[in-house]
Formats: structure tokens, C-alpha cells, sequence
């Protein structure tokens, strides 16, 4: 008995930006983006799609793979770091309308590019209590909303997109499903990695901006050596509670956050860097939607087997990382 995941979707939004395009218009070049990061395009929501749009697509598809109404959905996890709301109502709450999943709770997870990750954790935990059966975890994001565009050190890293999966409490499972999971967070690291608003700790003043635009602020330098570190940690972890061994593995699916860091991570491993599924070139960072739009494209390439062993891990904003291993 063990909670499955049962099918895969995503949601990749039809305006693409290639490095070539985005560099008429902000100070750098395609040349200096692929160097540094193995960016070579990204997607952008349309105007007037939000974040819940882009999640509910998702889920439609990964339910009309599972062959499920949105009905038989108990519990909605949706992970985000740009909520069509930022504080309330939960973006997962708009979905749950948009879908018509009447018989599901719904709340977001708020960790950065680990979100989907904690989520599947969160819902894997919350099925089979209370006849609870089946989940959807959502990641989903428009990052395009949040970049400062006159950082280009930061603009050129982020795109729009989401992913969404199934999941069931399966009794015939076996050995098949989620079958270890492993969460940290480092908060003195918070500073990092912020979305810079207005202080919350002021008081009200008649003459006060509080209408300045909120911007993704980021310390490269910082965020590069936790996530290198991060990756090797989450690795290391999860092979010493499970027992597995690397080469067990037959694929990694890492946050797309920045081709050198996995690289920089297969080295340490001795693996091929193809052993490690990439797809940032194309849709660059997601953040929370990355990893399940990675596994939506490696299903359908048909590149996920049953009974494959799958390692995913997250790290971002909190900071927080993590990461699950599935028997698919």
C-alpha cells in the first residue's frame, strides 16, 4: 500500500522569448546567458492569465490522463511564489472553483522552487486519513510579474509555466509510489532571496508609497553555493535513509534552476550528465513548476517506465530544500 503518482500534466504558456529576443531589450546576450546558466529561451503568461489559470490547465490534463473527475480530487496543494493573491485568498482556492472539485480542501505551500516537493510531501502525508483517496499537487508560477527588468543579472533566469499531479492512495500498489522523502530549510539565508514589498512593520502614513511594485531581488553568488551544496546534501541523504544506491537511479530530476549547478553535482557523483533529466534550456527557471514540468515532458517522450526509480529535489527561496525519492 503506498500513495502513487497516478499521471502527470502541465501547462507551457504560447509566448516564447528566446535569449536573442529578450536581449533587444535588456543589456546582455545570448552568448553570456547560455554560459552561465544553459538558458536559452523562456514562456511568458499572456496578459490577462494568471497564475491559477496556468494551474488549472495543468490539472485538467493531469486528471484527463488519470482518467478522473475533478470530483474525485480530496485534497488540492498547490505551490507558488506568485499567487494570483499575494496573502489571501489561496491561489489552490480559486483553482478548486475554476476545476469544480467540490468534495476537495485546498490550500497553497509557499517554499520557493522546493514547493512542489514540500507539496507532494504534504498531500502524501494527508491521504488515507479521513477517506481521503486522491490529490492534486500543483506547482505553478508568472515570474514574469515579479523579475525587476532592469536587473539583468536576474530577469533573463525566470519563466512562466505549471505542472500538476495525481495522486492516489493504491493498496495493489506494492512497492510502487512515494517512497521517501527528506525536507530542510535554512532561514538565516532568507535574505537571499526575497520578493522586496513595501515593510509590513510600518505604520500607516498619508504621504507613504504603499503602491510600489513588488521585485524578485536575488544574491547570485549566495544562492549558487547553497543550491550546489543543497543538491549534494539532498543526494547524500536520501541514498544513506533509503538504502539505494546512486546507479539505482535510472533518472534525477533537479529544480531547474541553472545547468551548472547540476553539472557541477553530476561531477561530484561520478554520473553522466544525462542521467540528470534537464530542460532549462527551454523554459528556463519555474521555480515551483519546474520539476513537475520536467516529469510531464519525460512521460511524454515516454522516457518513464513502470517501475523506474525517480530522485526529484528542490531548492530555493526560504531558504528550503528537499527532495523525494518514486518508484514510478
Amino acid at each position: 500500500m503506498s500513495v502513487t503518482i497516478k499521471s502527470i500534466g502541465s501547462c507551457i504558456p504560447s509566448m516564447r522569448f528566446s535569449n536573442e529576443e529578450l536581449a533587444a531589450r535588456v543589456d546582455t546576450t545570448d552568448e553570456w546567458i547560455r554560459s552561465h546558466t544553459g538558458i536559452g529561451a523562456r514562456h511568458y503568461a499572456a496578459e490577462g492569465q494568471q497564475t491559477s489559470d496556468l494551474a488549472l490547465v495543468a490539472a485538467r490534463n493531469a486528471l484527463a490522463k488519470a482518467g478522473m473527475e475533478a470530483n474525485d480530487v480530496d485534497i488540492i496543494v498547490l505551490a507558488s511564489a506568485t499567487p494570483d493573491y499575494f496573502g489571501f485568498p489561496s491561489t489552490a482556492c480559486i483553482v478548486q472553483d475554476k476545476l469544480g472539485a467540490q468534495n476537495a480542501a485546498a490550500f497553497d505551500v509557499n517554499a520557493g522552487c522546493t514547493g512542489f516537493i514540500y507539496g507532494l510531501d504534504v498531500a502524501a502525508s494527508m491521504l488515507h486519513t479521513n477517506g481521503r483517496k486522491r490529490a492534486l499537487v500543483i506547482g505553478a508560477e508568472t515570474l514574469s510579474r515579479i523579475v525587476d527588468w532592469e536587473d539583468r543579472s536576474t530577469c533573463v533566469l525566470f519563466g512562466d509555466g505549471a505542472g500538476a499531479a495525481v495522486l492516489e492512495w493504491d493498496d495493489k500498489a506494492g512497492d510502487r509510489g512515494v517512497l521517501h522523502s527528506w525536507l530542510r530549510a535554512r532561514g538565516s539565508g532568507a535574505s537571499s532571496l526575497l520578493l522586496r514589498t513595501p515593510k509590513r512593520d510600518s505604520a500607516f502614513l498619508r504621504d507613504e508609497d504603499y503602491h510600489r511594485p513588488a521585485k524578485l531581488e536575488m544574491d547570485g553568488k549566495n544562492v549558487y553555493i547553497f543550491a550546489v551544496k543543497a543538491i549534494t546534501d539532498v543526494i547524500e541523504t536520501l541514498l544513506k535513509e533509503s538504502g539505494l544506491d546512486i546507479n539505482d537511479f535510472r533518472w534525477i530530476v533537479p529544480h531547474q534552476a541553472n545547468l551548472r549547478i547540476v553539472q557541477a553535482a553530476a561531477k561530484r557523483f561520478g554520473l553522466p550528465d544525462d542521467r540528470f533529466y534537464m530542460n532549462i534550456e527551454e523554459y528556463a527557471n519555474t521555480s515551483a513548476a519546474s520539476i513537475p514540468i520536467a516529469l510531464d515532458e519525460l512521460d511524454g517522450k515516454g522516457l518513464l517506465k513502470r517501475g523506474d526509480l525517480i530522485m526529484m529535489m528542490g531548492f530555493g527561496a526560504g531558504l528550503t530544500y528537499g527532495g523525494t525519492i518514486v518508484r514510478w
